[in-house]
């Protein structure tokens, strides 16, 4: 028997603001000259308000995102580019996890960061993304949707259900899975909650009539640039890949960003709508490579590439499209949660009826990049089978016309949405 779990994906960044426990100051970034960028009076750049407490969570779940890019490029066979997003494992990982117990729950809080606070750090987290993250911005689309199909024959338990309804406004739905149609169903839902990005959640291989649940978390993001390119000058350029060099549409425009560089990359900020969303692009210096700079991200790290002063900077971006499918049983097991993917060790105990563990795990994501802005989404799908400050700006040039990495995060908070790498296949 299997349970599934499908997530689609999304975005997010950090202010100052205070601590509502211990009325300290907590790191929110706030973008550099915001009030120029911004053109539209009634768009005010807003804020989710996040505790000491729940700062740290947010930095811990950032460490992990790292850490499954890292062991998601160890398990390359060749240089590709490759999305992931780690807040939609989160949200598919962290509504599953109210089902959890025992070593199974406490191995999903550590891999996902939030130790400690358990399974309530998660729900609280992922009720405050749901929640504010899609109102931001009016510029930027951001849409988070959560539901579960479940089998006939089988029965969530009660509490699971209340946490699904309560934290992820997930309303479970009983279908019969052998009917033809499920499948079809499912697959609409998902190209529905990621604007037709995704258009095939599950493919029959996936689709198991006899599982006993998917659980489904939508997240897409559509952005624009704060400062868009103008497509007159986008020409024909040479990337210069890892194996062979080709000929790319590549944007270019001269504008004030926030930029910081050291002895590995340089770093700009291309902020969306408001400055709510943005993204960071790290470009390896020449000689130096993204597995470089990849080693050195930590959410400490993170935190000092968000406090870049601003420059005037001369940009070239090539006008990109990648999509990635990543399976994840083998990623997640070696992050360190072993025991959801053992039919012996697992312990779903109060998730349904029957005794489960998860038999499939694996993600889709879906990045488009062009002189307008950003539009991305992906979808985890989890199977599960039965057991029993600014300086004076400087003139800089950045072109991206080597392997590059890129994040796509929300300002107030500093969570990643989105992590990926394009090498110009």
């Amino acid at each position: 028997m299997w349970v599934a779990i499908a997530l689609m994906m999304t975005t997010v960044i950090a202010s100052c603001t205070l601590d509502s426990e211990t009325s300290e100051p907590v790191l929110v970034i706030c973008p550099v000259d915001s009030d120029s960028i911004l053109t539209n009076e009634d768009n005010e750049l807003k804020y989710i308000s996040l505790t000491r407490t729940e700062q740290e969570l947010v930095n811990n779940n950032n460490e992990f995102a790292f850490n499954l890019f890292r062991e998601m490029i160890k398990s390359q066979t060749r240089e590709q580019s490759e999305i992931v997003s780690p807040i939609s494992i989160t949200y598919a990982l962290g509504m599953l996890n109210n089902g959890a117990a025992g070593d199974t729950q406490k191995q999903i809080n550590k891999v996902l960061g939030f130790g400690e606070a358990g399974i309530d750090g998660i729900n609280d987290f992922c009720k405050k993304m749901l929640t504010e993250a899609p109102s931001l911005d009016k510029l930027t689309k951001v849409m988070i949707a959560n539901t579960i199909y479940m089998n006939q024959g089988f029965e969530l338990k009660k509490d699971f259900i209340s946490k699904a309804k309560t934290f992820y406004d997930a309303e479970p739905e009983t279908r019969n899975f052998a009917d033809g149609k499920t499948r079809e169903v499912i697959n609409k839902w998902g190209n529905d909650h990621t604007e037709g990005m995704i258009p095939e959640v599950l493919n029959e291989d996936d689709f198991d009539p006899t599982s006993v649940s998917y659980l489904l978390n939508a997240i897409y993001f559509k952005g624009a640039w704060a400062n868009k390119f103008d497509k007159e000058n986008t020409k024909d350029e040479t990337f210069k890949g890892y194996s062979t060099n080709k000929q790319v549409p590549m944007m270019h425009q001269e504008h004030e960003f926030n930029y910081t560089e050291n002895e590995l990359c340089q770093a700009l900020c291309l902020p969306y709508g408001n400055n709510a969303y943005r993204m960071t692009i790290l470009l390896p210096k020449e000689g130096k490579t993204i597995n470089e700079v990849l080693k050195t991200l930590t959410a400490e790290t993170w935190q000092s590439y968000q406090w870049m002063g601003s420059a005037i900077v001369d940009v070239k971006l090539p006008r990109l499209e990648s999509q990635s499918e990543i399976q994840l049983e083998k990623m997640m097991s070696t992050l360190g949660m072993p025991n959801a993917f053992d039919s012996n060790l697992a312990d779903f105990s109060n998730f349904c009826n029957i005794p489960t563990y998860i038999g499939m795990m694996k993600q889709v994501a879906k990045i488009k990049l062009n002189e307008e802005g950003t539009e991305a989404a992906a979808i985890t799908v989890i199977g599960m089978k039965n057991s029993a400050i600014p300086s004076e700006p400087q003139h800089v040039s950045f072109y991206a016309t080597r392997p590059f990495l890129y994040v796509i995060s929300e300002q107030s908070t500093g969570a990643i949405f989105f992590i990926g790498k394009y090498v110009g296949d």
